[in-house]
């Protein structure tokens, strides 16, 4: 039961609480869900403190992708479904940070799998998933590329499925800041891709090669000024701005900031 319980309790619902929780069975389970963190202040947090288990589920960030293919691997290991490290990197593409949804695929995968040995590959899981391919993370390749008709059609699909756009932006603020670390460090001669992957808070060093390789042809001007632009749009969309032009408004903006050609760094 998904419960507001954890935010606000009035005084009747309170006593009723004390009254039944201490008489459910041991060998029941009352499970209550919240997407809101408990208030710790209230006296219904602290009675279900008392009398129940308390576990955090947080949304891996869409843009740490070395996490979401630890979960994949480690939620596949539990339910027992084999994949190949292609097919496990796909899964995690394509499910991103949607937990949910990662349990279903890989019942189903289960399924199709049956008692067979031999892991399953990339082209079965592109076969049989479901996948949320049109993403933020995708999003911020096309901004990254200058391709404005791409980014354009990202962000209609990407609000047509409901993605919050404080979501979408926290996102882009990710994984442009990812970048821009990436760059400076470069720019200033860091050879070593542990240092760097430490300052850009990337899990897997060996992504330093490939997250070079996509900012090698941008400015360190560049990806200082996106990030600037992008915390505009933070700030327009907590104020109420209409989502969708808003978001169409600042990605273009983003996208011709990314084609511009600026005088190589000094």
């Amino acid at each position: 039961v998904d419960t507001a319980l954890c935010q606000q309790c009035s005084e009747n619902l309170l006593a009723e609480l004390n009254r039944t929780l201490p008489q459910i069975p041991e060998e029941s389970v009352l499970l209550l869900t919240t997407r809101n963190r408990p208030d710790g202040r209230l006296k219904s947090t602290k009675l279900l403190q008392k009398h129940a288990h308390i576990q955090e589920f947080s949304l891996i960030p869409p843009w740490k992708t070395e996490q979401l293919v630890q979960r994949v691997k480690s939620c596949s290991r539990e339910i027992g479904v084999k994949l190949t490290p292609k097919a496990t990197e796909l899964l995690a593409q394509s499910v991103g940070n949607q937990t949910r949804q990662l349990f279903n695929e890989l019942e189903k995968l289960q399924i199709y799998a049956g008692d067979a040995a031999k892991p399953l590959d990339e082209s079965t899981v592109a076969t049989l998933v479901v996948s949320n391919t049109q993403n933020s993370l995708q999003l911020a390749a096309a901004i990254r590329q200058g391709d404005g008709a791409k980014a354009l059609e990202l962000v209609a699909d990407l609000i047509n499925k409901n993605e919050p756009a404080l979501r979408i932006v926290a996102t882009l603020i990710g994984q442009f800041r990812t970048w821009l670390w990436v760059k400076l460090m470069v720019s200033e001669g860091e050879k070593d891709q542990k240092v760097i992957a430490t300052a850009a808070e990337v899990g897997n060093p060996k992504r330093i090669y490939f997250l070079s390789k996509e900012v090698s042809s941008l400015h360190l001007e560049q990806l200082i000024s996106t990030l600037g632009v992008l915390l505009e749009l933070e700030v327009q969309l907590k104020k109420g701005a209409e989502p969708l032009a808003t978001l169409q408004t600042k990605v273009i903006e983003l996208c011709t900031l990314m084609k511009k050609s600026l005088p190589p760094t000094t």
